[in-house]
This record gives structure tokens, C-alpha cells and sequence, in this order.
């Protein structure tokens, strides 16, 4: 028995192998999850690893495609700028390529060409074994030369290193040199030199479908689009499928990639909600489309005012042909008279005096809603839910926005959404749960593919870059961040009181700082105008028919709709913003000026670089200097060509300017608030 495998065999067993590997991420909960990752996204992977001793130690991580086959090996380092010093963390990136259970393994060896290395430069310069630490060298560099395995350009190389090492002629610093080349330096980072290998146990990676972590979204009421209004009676003719469609082309133009609907279904009668949610609904009311139910159906009806399911496969072809897919709202709740009330009583919660209880979040009270109870039958209301995804999945809908998920059991979403994606792992779910962080998390951990945020309400600068810290680097490997800037529920006081510039920063920051990110229709007409004494739009579309003449605002000018559409080209011609864990924070003097960047390297190997700089002040202009960390941004200052300057040009505006590590902002809201720089390398 070798000596290698008698060592290897004594740590068999033990929770330690040569070199300990610990805190490796991404690993959600010690791999009891799989990481999240999209088709072409680059993910950071870490993991501490260190050795006995002051030899040199190489971490290595190794992608394992879904047959357990190496994909890709990178060689890991120590994070950049104190946080990397004496900390024994490693870091480094690995793109993911295509759909399916990945896996990766951390690697770490003792590292023979670095230990000698790091020896020979601390000696030789000393003058302490010169000769036998460039003797040591030329033995190392010939026997990797001597490895099949290496091209042989870099065999070739190797070998002329050993020469230079063995010339007595030279002078000891000029024999070092020969080992010390740039040449072999490559040669060993492609091909380490390597020995002692301890290898982690692999760690599971969920790569999905591009859309089900990069997107943009728009959100309308089908109810609303052609909805017509006598203006004798004042009584309102539905919008259908039909009109519907016609305003996908402007959608579509705007750059949108899904094309959301609340939800399509019957609505109930019983306590049906009048304007801006009174209590009391008029005969031709429509209704809240969440109080799902009544005589003409349930979940799996459509409201015969939107029309037909051939009605509806044709809306969603035409989506299709536009490059849009379809969202449905998938609410778990039902109105009093939804059809499982009678046929299935105990999916519900009876209270003492006998009635069902409705939904409540004292002292709001929502009696036109009835939550469901899924302790008394879980698995014949699991099994009915699961038949009515399958059934809008069989009529096109592959992406589901789910309504409030945190009121149902989180066993009951890992059950359901493991069900649907093993039959078709394409289908995506959005978590509409604005709750708390613990519940949010969560319900990433149990499969929905992105969630709702606390976007909404992270205004300022400290709130932001807190927030986008979190997101990008403490998150990612479970929560995916969907960006909505408005909702028909959420209309901030910031977009009440700010103006149209609140709107255009926060359409900057949501379509810069995350891959995913949405609009509820009205946003693009500056709709701002709240209920007294509420967070949300008055006349409130949940309501009520709204009619929007797109057209006039196209006319006058007053329509954020270019604004969208740049944004939305801007993210499709820059794959930087399609990764989530690639932001970095830079420094700026001002109190409401943002500045971080998104960069990523491509296959090809060249840069995609954006600086994004954003006054959140919607009143006033400001000024800073802006202060950027070049290392992220993988400048060498050394490596500029005109005296430590490079050229960025503005993709909002079609500016240009030469930029350095410290730069002078001006940012008037009223004109620009944002600068969208990408680095011309």
C-alpha cells in the first residue's frame, strides 16, 4: 500500500479530512436545500479552508453537472480588502450553464509551487539556502513538466523555467526570476501543482429556467383594458380578453418580458366590496377579483365578462407572439358563495355560532373573503389546489404570482411547487408576501422561485444600500428579490408626494439593482393620488373599472413609457443586470446620492461594466463626488490610457465622460436623476 493511500485511509471517518473545509456557501441550511442559480447567472461561491503550519494551501471549486460530471473548475482567493485578511475565507465565481440539479464540491491542496515560491523569495533574497531553494524549484517545475496532462506549449514552458533555474552562469535573483516568470505563473494557475487533496462533500444547486430569476413585469386588470363607460347611466361595460389584447403590443413595446393578471375568475356576491372598499357594492359593481367564487364557478372558471377559455388561449397566444408570457394571480381564498363552500365546508373554518369565518388582520376585516383551513383535510384540498395549477398550466400559464402564500402552511408550498416543477420544472411562482423576513425566507427555502420585497419601502439612501446588501450578497441562495415599484395595493408617500421624478428613480433603481423587478399599470401615467388616510391608490382599481386613455398621455408627453423602455433595453443589452450577487457598493459624499455597480465577464471573456448613479431626492438637485472602488470594477489604474481616467458613456442620456476613482456628480431630478455608466474598455 503507497503511502498517499495509507494517509488517506486514516481520516476516514473523521469529520476533518487533511485540510478542513468549512462555512461553504452557497448551502442552505448544510445543503438540506438546494442554492437557487438561473441558466447563464455567475454565483460567488465561499468557503473557509486553511492548514497546520506556514506551507501554502490552493482552494479550488469544482461545478458537477446533474450526472455528477466536471463542468468547470475555478481556483478561489481571499476576498478582497481587509475583510479577506487572516480570515482563512476563500472566494471566487462560477457561471452556471444550463437547467437542471447541479452540484459543487470544494477542493483544497497543499499548494508546491506556491509553498516554494513564498520559501525561495523570503530566502534567497536573505541569502539562506539560495542554492538548494532554486534547486528545489528546478526539481518542481521538471517534474510538472513531465506531466502528460499539460499542453505542451505549457511542458515547454516549464522546462526553459528549469533551465533558467539551473544556470549557474546567471546570478541566483536572475536564475529566480526564471522561475518566477509570468509565463509559468500562468502555466501553474491554469494547471496548479498539486498534492494532499481534500475534497468537500458536494453542495446542491437548483438551476432554473432565465425567467424565473430575471424578468420584468407588468401587471394590468383585463377587467380595465377596453372597459367602457355609458355616460348617461354611468354603468361600465367590462373589458375581455379580446380588448385585453389589444394593449399587449404597448407592453410588449415597452420591453416587458410577463404580462401579469390578477385574478380571472367568477366573484362573489355575497358582501361583495363597493368603491375604494366600502362595505356596501352597488347592483353593477364589480367586485375585488380575490373574492374568488360564485354560482358561475371557482378556481378553475373564468368570469364570463373576460370571456371564454378559448377566449383566454387566445390572449395567451397572442402574448406568445409578442415574447410575453402570461402570469395568473394564484389566491387560496374564496368568496361566500364560491362552490367549495357548500361542497366542501370542512376546507374552512366554522366557527362556535356554526358560521364560517372570514379573513381578518384586525381591526381590518374582510368579509368578502374566506381564508381556507388545510389542517382539516390537507390532502384533499392539496390535491384540488394541485389539479387547478395543472389545469391553467395545460392552457399556456407556466408563471404564478401566489397571493399572500405566508397564511398557508409552508409544508403545503414545498408539497405543491415540488409536485408542479417535477412534471414541468418550467413553471415559476412569485411569493406575494410582504411579512416578516423569518416567513419570507422560507418560503424561498420551500421552492417559490422569487418574492415580493421590502423594495417599497427603502427610500433613502441608508435604506437602500442597506437593502441592496442583503439582498445581493446575504440572500441570493434563496430568496430571489422581485422589485415591484408599485402595486394596486402599494402607492408609497414617496411616489404620493414626490412627483414624476420619484417615479423615474425608483424605475432606475428597480430595474438596475435586481434582475426582476415590475409595474403595476398607472405607474407610467404618474398615478399618485392616494385614500385619505391609506397606502393606497383612491378609486382603487381592486374595485372598480379604470379606463386610461394611453393614447393622450403618448400625445402630451406626460407618460413614462420611453423611460420604461430604455430601462427595459438597457437590461437586455447588459447581462451584468441579469445577475443578482454582482453588486457592489462605491462611496459618494452626498446623503441622497446611491452609487453601486453591476459587472460580470462574459464566456467570451470581455467585460460588461455599469456604474449606476442615482439622486434619491426627488425635490432638489444634489451634488457629490463619487468614490469607486476600481478592484470591483476589475480597472488597473496602472492600465488606464489617459493618466488613471477611462471613458463611461451615460445609456439614459448619450453622454460621455472620462471618469477616474473619484468623480463630481451633479444629478437634478427634475432632469435626470440617474446615471446609467457603462465602462468603454
Amino acid at each position: 500500500m503507497s503511502k498517499q493511500k495509507s494517509k488517506a485511509l486514516i481520516t476516514d471517518g473523521l469529520r476533518f479530512g487533511r485540510f478542513p473545509i468549512t462555512g461553504v456557501q452557497p448551502s442552505v441550511e448544510g445543503g438540506k436545500f438546494p442554492a437557487k442559480a438561473v441558466a447563464g447567472e455567475t454565483i460567488v461561491v465561499r468557503a473557509t479552508a486553511f492548514r497546520e503550519g506556514h506551507d501554502q494551501l490552493g482552494v479550488s471549486a469544482v461545478l458537477l453537472d446533474p450526472r455528477g460530471k466536471e463542468r468547470q473548475r475555478v481556483r478561489l482567493a481571499p476576498p478582497r480588502g481587509p475583510r479577506g485578511m487572516g480570515t482563512d475565507r476563500w472566494e471566487g465565481l462560477l457561471t452556471l450553464p444550463a437547467v437542471g440539479n447541479w452540484s459543487f464540491v470544494i477542493e483544497a491542496w497543499h499548494d508546491r509551487y506556491g509553498t516554494w515560491h513564498h520559501n525561495a523569495e523570503v530566502k534567497v533574497e536573505a541569502g539562506i539556502d539560495v542554492e538548494l531553494m532554486l534547486a528545489e524549484g528546478a526539481a518542481l517545475l521538471s517534474e510538472a513538466s513531465e506531466d502528460a496532462s499539460r499542453p505542451s506549449a505549457d511542458r515547454r514552458t516549464l522546462r526553459m523555467a528549469v533551465v533558467g533555474l539551473s544556470d549557474t552562469s546567471l546570478t541566483p535573483e536572475a536564475r529566480l526570476a526564471a522561475g518566477f516568470s509570468a509565463e509559468v505563473a500562468a502555466v501553474v494557475e491554469r494547471q496548479p501543482i498539486r498534492e494532499l487533496e481534500t475534497v468537500s462533500e458536494p453542495y446542491p444547486l437548483l438551476v432554473e429556467r432565465p425567467l424565473a430569476g430575471r424578468g420584468s413585469w407588468y401587471e394590468f386588470f383585463p377587467r380595465s383594458e377596453g372597459a367602457v363607460r355609458n355616460p348617461e347611466t354611468g354603468e361600465w361595460t367590462s373589458g375581455n380578453f379580446g380588448t385585453a389584447a389589444k394593449r399587449l403590443d404597448a407592453v410588449a413595446d415597452m420591453g416587458f418580458d410577463i404580462i401579469y393578471m390578477p385574478p380571472i375568475h367568477p366573484i362573489g356576491v355575497q358582501h361583495r366590496k363597493g368603491p375604494n372598499n366600502t362595505l356596501i357594492a352597488g347592483p353593477h359593481d364589480p367586485g375585488s377579483p380575490w373574492a374568488i367564487g360564485s354560482k358561475e364557478g371557482g378556481h378553475d372558471a373564468i368570469h364570463p365578462d373576460l370571456g371564454t377559455f378559448e377566449d383566454f388561449d387566445a390572449f395567451v397566444a397572442r402574448a406568445g407572439e409578442l415574447g410575453l408570457e402570461v402570469a395568473l394571480d394564484l389566491a387560496l381564498q374564496a368568496a361566500p358563495d364560491h362552490p367549495w363552500v357548500e361542497s366542501h365546508p370542512e376546507w374552512f373554518t366554522t366557527r362556535v355560532d356554526g358560521s364560517i369565518a372570514y379573513a381578518e388582520n384586525p381591526p381590518k376585516k374582510y368579509q368578502d373573503i374566506y381564508p381556507l383551513n388545510f389542517d382539516n383535510d390537507p390532502a384533499g384540498l392539496s390535491k384540488e389546489i394541485l389539479r387547478i395549477v395543472l389545469l391553467w398550466v395545460s392552457h399556456g400559464v407556466k408563471v404564478f404570482r401566489v397571493d399572500n402564500p405566508h397564511t398557508k402552511p409552508l409544508w403545503f408550498w414545498e408539497w405543491l411547487i415540488g409536485k408542479v416543477n417535477k412534471k414541468h420544472p418550467d413553471v415559476v411562482f412569485l411569493a406575494e408576501a410582504f411579512t416578516r423576513p423569518a416567513m419570507m425566507h422560507a418560503l424561498g427555502r420551500a421552492g417559490f422561485q422569487q418574492s415580493y420585497t421590502y423594495f417599497t419601502w427603502r427610500n433613502t439612501k441608508e435604506e437602500l444600500q442597506e437593502y441592496f446588501q442583503e439582498v445581493s450578497h446575504e440572500s441570493p441562495a434563496y430568496f430571489r428579490p422581485n422589485f415591484f415599484v408599485n402595486t394596486p395595493d402599494i402607492l408609497t408617500e414617496y411616489l404620493q408626494f414626490g412627483g414624476p421624478a420619484a417615479f423615474k428613480i425608483r424605475a432606475a433603481l428597480a430595474a438596475t439593482a435586481s434582475p426582476l423587478w415590475g409595474v403595476y399599470a398607472g405607474f407610467e401615467l404618474f398615478e399618485h393620488v392616494a385614500r385619505p388616510g391609506a397606502e393606497e391608490y383612491i378609486d382603487n382599481e381592486k374595485f372598480e373599472y379604470k379606463s386610461r386613455d394611453w393614447d393622450a398621455a403618448a400625445q402630451s408627453g406626460r407618460t413614462l413609457a420611453p423611460y420604461l423602455t430604455r430601462l427595459n433595453e438597457i437590461r437586455r443589452a447588459h447581462p451584468a443586470l441579469g445577475d443578482l450577487q454582482n453588486l457592489t457598493l462605491h462611496e459618494s459624499t452626498d446623503s441622497s446620492t446611491v452609487v453601486f455597480s453591476k459587472h460580470k465577464t462574459l464566456p467570451d471573456g470581455t467585460k460588461d461594466t455599469l456604474i449606476i448613479v442615482v439622486n434619491v431626492d426627488p425635490h432638489g438637485a444634489r451634488e457629490s463626488t463619487v468614490s469607486l472602488d476600481l478592484a470591483a470594477l476589475e480597472l488597473d489604474p496602472d492600465g488606464f490610457t489617459h493618466n488613471g481616467r477611462f471613458m463611461v458613456d451615460d445609456l439614459l442620456t448619450g453622454e460621455s465622460w472620462e471618469w477616474g476613482e473619484y468623480n463630481y456628480v451633479r444629478l437634478d431630478p427634475h432632469v435626470e436623476p440617474a446615471h446609467i455608466l457603462s465602462i468603454r474598455r
